[in-house]
């Protein structure tokens, strides 16, 4: 009797709670008011319904970038889906926090905003600046192995059937700058240097309309990221309300930006396919896509059936500020490397004693240490970096069965059971977990 009674009474207290919480001249009602009339359209907030309208055919246009064969996968089909709410996501997210007259350093891609093809090793974070501002940042530097900010200006007009974000600007190396004996950084960009100033000074170019932060860790959890705060120079510190204008116009923005940025790269897998680079790899320019300078890039698409493996191999530069290797999917979205082994740097990756990287691309586990883990994806590509290195070479590739990879490798290559590779796998997750994204 009393299980019964028990939860009478406790929701016979929550509605007493409720009686009391509520105004006086409502406790005689048996229903609450009737809401207020909801506002016609002509009261409503201009730009909604543009906003609305102008998301519905996002799946639409990306999917018109694929083959016949993956429009029509159910898969595929919803992973599209997830890719536009990516691209919805970010827009968002920069609609609400940028401001080129009071920055902020915003979250961009990462293993949950996929639009892009983010490196698995890489923070990325952007603030707004306004052309011709003066700007300072301030921080604690850190100790990451590259931290990296570039300008960036505004979109070049887009031809037909091709990509292009704008030539190279400006691109300014945060681990360069002096510290205090607390491992603080105060530097000032802007057009020209202020007169009379004698800090740290970046010179920015007078047309860039953002800086992008790359943040790369290579000893996930060793590393220090650094702190950033930005600040406009040039005008009062207070930010005014925006006005109805100004918020309406970033609301209009989230289709605009998504609807470019989304379906930005979804057929570069296709299109290596189509060029005849399936399980090898060839260099890439991405200096018209946002590609940082000075950083070499390769790839190349992959195809593997269930038993079957790659061995990626390439001789070890002398010199080498930073190295990766990571999978992508069909449409270009990284391989969630935040819960499977889906990529490697440096100080996952090590060189064999021959001074020849060797990393195996496979669905199965084949218990060795550099192993890409394709995750489900029988298909997708493979992207390389080389950063700072003194050489950039282009891996070969080869196929071979899993069963076969060992009789390939060094004598020597250490052997990697499966609780060794959980407790890595659940370490790497545990590690980039703890670093923060904004």
């Amino acid at each position: 009797m009393t299980m019964h009674i028990r939860p009478v009474l406790k929701g016979a207290a929550l509605m007493a709670l409720g009686a009391v919480l509520l105004p006086a001249s409502w406790s005689a009602r048996a229903t609450p008011p009737s809401p207020a009339p909801i506002p016609s359209s002509t009261a409503s907030v201009p730009g909604w319904t543009d906003f609305l309208d102008g998301l519905r055919g996002l799946p639409d246009a990306i999917l018109a970038r694929l083959p016949v064969e993956q429009r029509n996968d159910p898969q595929i089909r919803q992973e599209v889906g997830r890719l536009a709410l990516s691209a919805v996501a970010a827009a968002s997210i920069d609609a609400l926090a940028a401001d080129p007259n009071h920055p902020v350093f915003i979250p961009q891609i990462s293993n949950y905003i996929t639009t892009g093809q983010p490196n698995a090793d890489t923070n990325y974070r952007s603030a707004k600046i306004a052309p011709g501002g003066t700007y300072r940042l301030r921080g604690r530097r850190g100790s990451m192995n590259l931290v990296r900010i570039a300008e960036g200006g505004p979109r070049p007009k887009q031809v037909a059937g091709q990509v292009n974000l704008g030539g190279i600007r400006p691109v300014h190396d945060l681990n360069a700058l002096p510290v205090d004996a607390e491992g603080r950084y105060n530097v000032i960009l802007s057009p020209t240097k202020p007169e009379g100033y004698k800090g740290d000074w970046w010179q920015l170019d007078p047309s860039s309309t953002m800086l992008l932060v790359r943040m790369v860790g290579s000893e996930w959890g060793k590393e220090i990221e650094p702190t950033l705060s930005i600040e406009r120079l040039d005008i009062p510190a207070p930010r005014p309300r925006p006005s109805a204008a100004v918020l309406e116009e970033k609301l209009r923005s989230i289709p605009v930006s998504a609807g470019f940025i989304a379906p930005l790269l979804v057929d570069r897998v296709e299109k290596l396919r189509a060029d005849g680079i399936v399980n090898s790899l060839r260099g890439a320019d991405m200096t018209q896509l946002g590609g940082l300078k000075g950083q070499f890039y390769y790839e190349g698409a992959y195809a593997l059936k269930d038993d079957e493996a790659l061995i990626v191999e390439a001789p070890l530069p002398e010199r080498c500020g930073y190295r990766s290797l990571i999978l992508t999917n069909d449409i270009y979205e990284t391989t969630d490397w935040y819960n499977n082994h889906s990529s490697l740097n440096a100080a996952q990756a090590p060189a064999d004693k021959d001074g020849i990287l060797r990393i195996i691309v496979s669905a199965r586990d084949p218990g060795v240490p550099n192993w890409l883990d394709t995750a489900g994806f029988a298909t997708g590509a493979i992207q390389g970096r080389w950063t700072d290195c003194s050489s950039q070479p282009v891996p070969t590739v080869r196929k071979v069965k899993v069963a076969d990879v060992r009789k390939s490798l060094p004598k020597d290559t250490p052997t990697i059971t499966a609780q060794e590779r959980d407790r890595l796998l659940r370490d790497r997750r545990a590690a980039l977990q703890q670093r923060p994204l904004w």
